[in-house]
């Protein structure tokens, strides 16, 4: 039998969840049910005889998808998010629907940033980026403190430096 890879040790910072709750009102979800409304509106002034199936259409189709992910989705992210950082690498668990776990090897870290976006700074969260030549892409880290993403940021920083390179 295979071994199991574990998931990560270190959960997100709680208020990630609200983050992402927010995420999902003003990006996806708000403007969904606005267009519902409207259309359901335009509807009644101007053909109302559409009604009577536009407003179930309206609602199975962009009411009800719309509430589900802004309902389901911060709560499960939290739930598969997590991090950790070991001697020798940084491993990271990401996604919601479409999930994915990347382990980097310190040796192959190139540069580690931190991002904070308005809404980031609004709940004290953080994003840190650890960029590498691979063509993979990036392992984001998304939703941890503001005081952790500094301290994990300066600690892959510090090891990768002290991690001997590939000599190819």
């Amino acid at each position: 039998m295979p071994p199991v890879l574990r998931p990560p040790r270190h959960r997100m910072d709680p208020r990630a969840r609200t983050w992402w709750a927010v995420q999902a009102w003003t990006a996806v979800s708000g403007p969904i049910l606005l267009v519902a409304a409207a259309l359901l509106v335009l509807s009644a002034l101007f053909f109302p005889g559409a009604l009577p199936w536009l407003a179930p259409l309206a609602l199975v189709v962009l009411a009800l998808p719309a509430l589900l992910y802004a309902l389901v989705m911060p709560a499960w992210r939290y739930r598969v998010h997590a991090w950790e950082l070991g001697e020798f690498a940084v491993y990271a668990a990401g996604g919601w629907f479409w999930q994915k776990r990347r382990i980097v090897p310190l040796s192959r870290v190139q540069t580690v940033d931190t991002h904070r976006g308005p809404l980031q700074q609004r709940f004290g969260l953080a994003t840190v980026v650890v960029t590498t030549a691979s063509t993979a892409g990036d392992v984001k880290i998304v939703g941890i403190s503001g005081a952790d993403a500094g301290m994990l940021a300066e600690r892959i920083g510090e090891a990768a430096q002290l991690m001997p390179g590939d000599a190819t």
